[in-house]
């Protein structure tokens, strides 16, 4: 199982509907509107790195809204 983060950056007055809209798609954990540099964090799993690339290529960057994604795999050390 791989597990990311993925930072977002979204259209003005945006986030708030992108953080909804991101939460009912599967493998999304977690879809939180934030303040600071990006608008929306997302936790997300795959079951491995090519399905989670599919994630957030295919599902979350389609998203309307959405101007810029950052995906961080999370790693243990």
């Amino acid at each position: 199982m791989v597990q990311a983060y993925i930072l977002i950056q979204t259209e003005v007055g945006k986030a708030a509907e992108v953080a909804g809209e991101i939460a009912g798609i599967s493998g999304v954990t977690k879809a939180e509107d934030v303040t600071g540099p990006y608008d929306v964090i997302v936790r997300a799993e795959a079951r491995n790195v090519d399905e989670l690339g599919k994630l957030v290529v295919a599902q979350i960057q389609a998203v309307d809204g959405i101007t810029r994604t950052l995906t961080c795999p999370i790693v243990h050390i």
